[in-house]
């Protein structure tokens, strides 16, 4: 039994740990989990309801082309219902895109610190990848502009990026956009773009509208609080969409998880408390960080990328020996880096006495 050559070498996604899993390895009863950008204050109430309201159609296949929900998206953001296409999770849809578009041989441009899953399903499809090394922190766009050429298929822009929490701006995304040859898609992944509240995030909306070689790809499972179901959307010119669906598994999403994306939707005032609690709680956190004379990205997202100045390593098993479970990747190639979530204030609280103990306790440098 033989594998395909080009998947022998990729490395296998790792998840944060459970709590559970940390409990049971340390002996532990309390442990807060700030690894994967979950929302703290779970989901609205009413996409609880549409879930059990739903439980008797368990047995019945669910809607394969997620009918209802698509028109609630395209109207929700002014679109055309064969603009929008959903995935299990955001990150299908990018397995969809590089199943649709890559052939052996093409290239893709990403951030050499970004969403492991571009280059991940880049490489499963033969592709090659050109990774260019941040800036700041942020997406180096003159670098990346330079990296196409005539075999380069899509551009991949992670915003605000993950895991640094970066941001660019509508001009500095139109400014590239204007500059990118049309036969390069251009995927802005906007996971987080519900948190922002700079008012500089880019009118993406009005960007695929532009420009039919962009599509943004955004998710219920981050303010929406609904990542065990597993449902998130691309938005983006109708033949795009149309190829991405021509590869598409029949019901991909579930009756649960399309019933609680609708209700979650509408419930406008569960998103804007949950965005006003996020933004509380970056400015506790960086107010302690600033206390702490530790360094970190702008953050406009629901984490915060903390330099601590030692091994990041070292600093995520001591405070997951407090309880504390964050993130920690070598992949990243940044080695004294930290990625936290924000949570409830207690948790944020929690979390700054036990890094507070934890930087005392690990020796400075990696």
């Amino acid at each position: 039994m033989r594998p395909k050559k080009n998947i022998v070498h990729l490395p296998v996604y790792k998840p944060g740990k459970p709590m559970e899993e940390v409990k049971r390895e340390l002996g532990l009863t309390d442990v807060i989990k700030l690894a994967s950008n979950e929302n703290p204050f779970g989901c609205s109430p009413k996409a609880k309801e549409a879930i059990i309201a739903h439980v008797d159609q368990t047995s019945i296949y669910p809607d394969g082309g997620a009918v209802e929900l698509t028109a609630a998206i395209a109207e929700h953001f002014n679109v055309e219902t064969n603009q929008v296409i959903f995935g299990a999770g955001s990150d299908e849809i990018i397995m969809m895109l590089a199943r649709a578009f890559f052939e052996p041989g093409d290239q893709t441009i990403m951030a050499e610190t970004t969403f492991p899953q571009y280059k991940h399903n880049a490489e499963v499809e033969g592709a090659v990848c050109v990774e260019v090394p941040l800036k700041d922190g942020a997406h180096d766009l003159p670098a990346m502009l330079a990296a196409i050429n005539g075999r380069t298929k899509i551009v991949w822009l992670c915003n605000p990026n993950n895991p640094t929490g970066t941001m660019h701006s509508h001009n500095e995304v139109a400014e590239f956009l204007q500059q990118v040859p049309p036969h390069v898609m251009v995927v802005l992944d906007e996971a987080y773009a519900e948190y922002n509240v700079s008012g500089e995030y880019p009118d993406s909306v009005g960007l695929v509208n532009q420009y039919k070689n962009v599509i943004i790809l955004r998710t219920f499972s981050k303010i929406y609080g609904l990542a065990t179901l597993r449902i998130g959307y691309g938005i983006g010119h109708p033949d795009v969409i149309r190829s991405i669906n021509q590869v598409r598994e029949p019901f991909n999403t579930t009756g649960f998880a399309q019933k609680a994306a609708l209700a979650a939707l509408q419930d406008k005032q569960f998103i804007t408390d949950c965005r006003e609690a996020n933004a509380e709680g970056i400015r506790y956190l960086t107010g302690e960080l600033d206390r702490l004379n530790v360094s970190y990205y702008p953050a406009h997202g629901n984490f915060i990328m903390v330099d601590v100045q030692r091994s990041g390593a070292a600093v995520f098993e001591s405070l997951l020996r407090k309880g504390i479970i964050i993130r920690h990747d070598s992949g990243w190639k940044l080695p004294t880096m930290i990625r936290v979530t924000v949570g409830s204030q207690e948790q944020n609280e929690k979390f700054i006495g036990a890094l507070e103990q934890v930087l005392d306790e690990v020796a400075v440098g990696v």
